[in-house]
């Protein structure tokens, strides 16, 4: 019997919701995006899972040289560009398409001979305001990329969208207007999409589009959960109970005594905590799974344990399993219970918890299918 926490990756899940965002937008490639390590489900075997997407979107030089040295041949969007000319190099040696935001990144690219070009996408500021050119700048830049020998291809066209979780807010089709608006013959490739945008704004969906959360299982738009949305989750979180402990009423329980017993009860620990990833916010109440049951945590999350009531689970033993998250208690209540974000949790999970990857379709040869 296994005790440590386990993440318990399921890639027939992955598979499906890759299916959804095809349906959503049928007419778009798909840059499926992977970045920090792939939401926290392991990078290349997300990669080598996503073999139907048409390419594959980190967010550094990096990430995207990992999956070339793992074998992944598809191509691969680095949607922070690079920075220094050794990342230039590294990216033409692996054949990556780059997003430029900010004029140095040009001037490195025209600065730098090579006889193998690169495909460029330019990345325009619609209303995020974080990264991007402004929508005047661009068709200066457009003429200079076109023209130069280095660029192979058409540029691309694509932007980042502020608020597309909230699918009433207008600044998302503001956004997606903007661009299209550099382009208005369409000569240029566009990329807009995220998973909100493919999942509510008809407008994003581009010839390119780039879903990330939707891709893992949970919903990006406010208001609507993951099962609402026909997205199956990719990752279960669990460990198993350590202990079972008969208190008495009045009994303090875990690091500053912030849970006091309020009758005899039976209090379960389960081997998780902040050191695992687990939110150490999570606050009282919040629910787990015992034996597939509910029950709430008590008392604050440690580095390596959890506190749970089970005055509702009389018969629960050491050893039963504890979910959680998964396919029966979504990552998003979760988040909302500890105040933050399915995303955070899942990219916090840490390299102590051991990651089974269920439903790889392996290789003839024995390795991984990619």
């Amino acid at each position: 019997m296994q005790i440590h926490p386990r993440a318990i990756i399921d890639h027939a899940a992955l598979r499906h919701n890759l299916a959804c965002v095809r349906r959503r937008a049928p007419d778009s490639r798909i840059w499926a995006v992977v970045k920090a390590n792939g939401y926290g489900h392991g990078m290349v075997e997300m990669g080598t899972t996503l073999e139907t997407a048409d390419g594959l979107a980190v967010a550094r030089v990096e990430e995207g040289v990992r999956l070339r040295e793992a074998g992944i041949t598809k191509p691969i969007l680095v949607m922070e560009g690079f920075l220094f000319d050794d990342e230039l190099a590294a990216a033409r040696a692996h054949g990556f398409e780059l997003a430029l935001h900010r004029p140095e990144q040009v001037a490195l690219l025209e600065q730098t001979r090579t006889t193998r070009p690169l495909r460029i996408w330019i990345k325009v500021d619609t209303g995020m305001h974080r990264l991007g050119f402004d929508p005047q700048q661009v068709p200066n830049l457009l003429a200079r990329l076109s023209a130069d020998p280095q660029v192979a291809g058409p540029v691309g066209l694509m932007t980042h969208l502020a608020k597309a979780d909230d699918p009433h807010d207008r600044l998302t089709q503001l956004q997606c207007d903007r661009l299209r608006a550099l382009d208005p013959a369409a000569h240029y490739p566009l990329s807009i999409g995220n998973s909100a945008g493919i999942l509510a704004c008809p407008a994003s969906r581009t010839p390119w589009v780039r879903p990330g959360i939707m891709l893992y299982g949970a919903s990006p738009l406010i208001g609507r959960t993951a099962a609402e949305l026909r997205l199956r989750p990719v990752m279960r979180l669990a460990t198993r109970l350590i202990a079972v402990r008969a208190l008495r009423r009045g009994d303090a329980v875990g690091y500053g005594s912030t849970y006091v017993c309020p009758q005899d009860m039976l209090v379960g620990v389960a081997a998780i905590g902040y050191g695992d990833g687990y939110p150490r916010h999570a606050p009282i109440g919040t629910p787990v799974l015992v034996g597939g049951r509910r029950a709430p945590l008590i008392g604050r999350i440690s580095m390596d344990m959890i506190n749970i009531d089970l005055r509702g689970l009389p018969t629960a033993r050491v050893g039963d399993p504890v979910t959680l998250w998964g396919a029966d208690l979504p990552v998003d209540e979760i988040a909302q219970w500890a105040g933050t974000i399915s995303y955070e949790l899942l990219c916090r999970v840490t390299s102590r918890v051991r990651m089974e990857h269920r439903e790889m379709h392996p290789m003839p040869h024995g390795g991984k299918r990619l």
